[in-house]
């Protein structure tokens, strides 16, 4: 276990807890005037301190998975054990995440101190809601593989 797990732990560490603290906050503040006192300037900061967490804990977990030689294995599908399909289905979760995290942070962004359409609103939410719940089965799949190793 070396340097690039324990950076790779502490990048999850923050990930999932901003994210968690963003939803509790998010299910928290009702009123809209709080809302709109709180998001502007919370939000921009929480944004670019997530990307740089999601952009650590991508490159760390892909030196990892390369340092590790898991790379040709994850490509071979006769290879299935319970590590290599667990980090597969961890994997597709972590690109869903990036994924719904381009388009939540593309209308924060692009949304902050104006008003947002219901449309961006109901997206902004409910990618907010996809990227928690994902967070969750995301960790679970690394607790499984650290158990294994």
């Amino acid at each position: 276990m070396g340097w690039t797990f324990h950076i790779h732990l502490i990048a999850a560490i923050s990930w999932i807890g901003g994210s968690v603290f963003m939803f509790i906050l998010g299910v928290s503040l009702r009123d809209k005037d709080d809302q709109k006192a709180v998001y502007p300037r919370v939000g921009p900061i929480f944004g670019y301190f997530e990307i740089v967490s999601l952009l650590i804990l991508v490159s760390t977990g892909i030196y990892m998975i390369i340092d590790n030689g898991l790379i040709t294995i994850l490509f071979d599908d006769s290879v299935n054990t319970k590590v290599i399909d667990s980090l597969r289905i961890k994997l597709m979760l972590v690109a869903t995440i990036i994924l719904v995290t381009i388009v939540h942070t593309y209308i924060a962004f692009k949304t902050n101190n104006i008003e947002r359409t219901k449309l961006e609103h109901l997206i902004s939410r409910a990618s907010s809601m996809a990227i928690f719940i994902i967070n969750l089965f995301v960790m679970h799949y690394a607790i499984v593989i650290r158990s294994i190793l």
